[in-house]
């Protein structure tokens, strides 16, 4: 019962396990994929703006996938992020169709105008 409770305050216990052990996978990627995941993970983070647990959990794990299968083949990072690694991770998260703190925003601001443009017909 109290588990229930405290979920529905802070979100669900099993995605906060699965987000803690891909956040280990990646800690123990060898060097230069560590420091490239982990700079493509707080990108994310910041950028990415998805709301949606769910979406957010498996990005990430899907992020510890792509860095893990790199580190084993050793594939150069530029062969991963290509040139621009912004645009990289901006497409790899645009991949996680899911609502984002922005879409709440984006229907406010085009309500705003509707109703803006409402009160001049008048």
């Amino acid at each position: 019962m109290a588990a229930k409770w405290i979920e529905t305050l802070t979100g669900s216990l099993e995605q906060k396990k699965q987000y803690k052990k891909d956040k280990k996978r990646i800690d123990a990627l060898p060097e230069p994929y560590r420091a490239s995941a982990k700079a493509m993970h707080r990108y994310l983070m910041y950028s990415g703006g998805i709301t949606d647990g769910d979406s957010l959990v498996v990005m990430f794990t899907d992020l510890a996938d792509l860095w893990e299968r790199a580190a084993v083949d050793e594939t150069p990072l530029r062969d991963i992020v290509g040139d621009d690694p912004v645009e990289f991770a901006e497409s790899f998260a645009q991949a996680y169709t899911s609502k984002q703190w922005i879409d709440k925003e984006r229907a406010r601001f085009t309500q705003a105008i509707e109703h803006a443009e409402g009160k001049e017909e008048k």
